[in-house]
Order: structure tokens, then sequence, then C-alpha cells
């Protein structure tokens, strides 16, 4: 009975917050970020606003309502890998997965990146998953977590999305991304074409 009554309660949380972060994106969008307070998306979810607060420290937070679950996929992905597959290809099947799908038309796209405060935000946000990410590739590869080898594949693999995203096929360019930080930038066409005779160095 009482595992009854905790998932029901669980799952009742998770409504909750799904109400919020729907009402939150659609007001947000609808009128912009600064234009909409916390109480209005409060009613708008049909809940308190010191429920909000329970599930959302800050305005902020609402949009960025996968936060917890961004990372934990993300340490899951270089962790529980296949046997014998390289953290990098684990991190680019990952990347391509699920930083594919967003483009940079998506209304959630648009919102983030014309509100200073949500870019600032997210900027924070990515940087506390790179710290992570870099625990959990020291972790699978014996390296210490600020080696030059971990912390720059961290900070690459989630930079990457926001390059890709802008292109016509982001899981195309998501892949090209991680081919050229794997075999370098020698065997690009542009290098290979630097180093034909008659190229001026």
């Amino acid at each position: 009975m009482a595992e009854t009554t905790t998932g029901r309660r669980e799952r009742k949380k998770a409504r909750t917050r799904q109400a919020l972060a729907d009402a939150a994106l659609r007001l947000f969008t609808e009128r912009g970020f600064d234009n909409v307070g916390v109480r209005e998306v409060a009613e708008a979810a049909d809940v308190s606003l010191s429920t909000l607060f329970k599930h959302f420290p800050n305005k902020e937070a609402l949009v960025f309502d996968l936060d917890a679950d961004i990372e934990s996929a993300l340490v899951a992905a270089v962790r529980d890998r296949a046997p014998g597959q390289p953290v990098l290809h684990a991190l680019r099947d990952h990347m391509v997965h699920t930083r594919t799908v967003i483009r940079a038309d998506d209304p959630f796209f648009v919102l983030v990146e014309s509100t200073p405060a949500l870019r600032d935000y997210a900027r924070l946000m990515w940087s506390r998953h790179e710290k992570t990410l870099a625990a959990a590739l020291a972790d699978a590869t014996g390296l210490a977590p600020d080696t030059p080898a971990v912390a720059g594949l961290a900070r690459f693999a989630l930079e990457a999305p926001s390059i890709a995203s802008a292109s016509d096929d982001p899981a195309r360019t998501m892949r090209e991304l991680f081919t050229l930080l794997e075999h370098g930038w020698a065997t690009t066409p542009l290098a290979q074409q630097e180093g034909r005779p008659g190229q001026d160095g």
C-alpha cells in the first residue's frame, strides 16, 4: 500500500511539474519571457505560487525543466555505453539522437536566443553539465577531469549542438563535427587543399 501511495504521489508531482513547464513555455512564447510573471504561470497551471516554487527555484528554471534529465542522460551515455565502444562514439551517438531535433527556428530555441536572461541561464546550466560530463569521462578513461583531452571533449560535446542546430541537416553536421574531432583538421578537404602546391601558407 505504501508503494502505491508513493507512486501515486510521484505521478501527481510529475503532472504538476509538466503542467507548469507547459504553461510557462506557452506564455513565454506568446508574450515574451520578460512580460510574464511567475504568478501568471502558476495561475495558468491552476496551482499556487508556493507549489510552483516547490518544483522550480526560479523563473528561468521553468524553461529548462528537463535540466536534470539532460545531465543524467549525458552521464549514462558514457557510463552505460556498449562494451568496447569508444567514449567519443558514445557521445556522438547520444548527441545525434537527442540534440539534433532542435532546430534554429524551433520556438524554444528562438525564445532562449532572444532572451538575455535565458541565454545566461543556459550558459550556466551547460557549464555545470560540462563539469559533470568531464567527471564521467574521467571515470571512463582513468584520466583526471581537468586534463585537456577530457575537459576538451566535454566542452566540445556540449557546444556541438549549437552549430548543428543551425544547419540544414543537424544530424549529418553533428557527425561531421565529431569526425573532425576524431581524425583531426589534417583530414578535412580544406586542409588537404591548403597543402597542395601553389597554395600560399
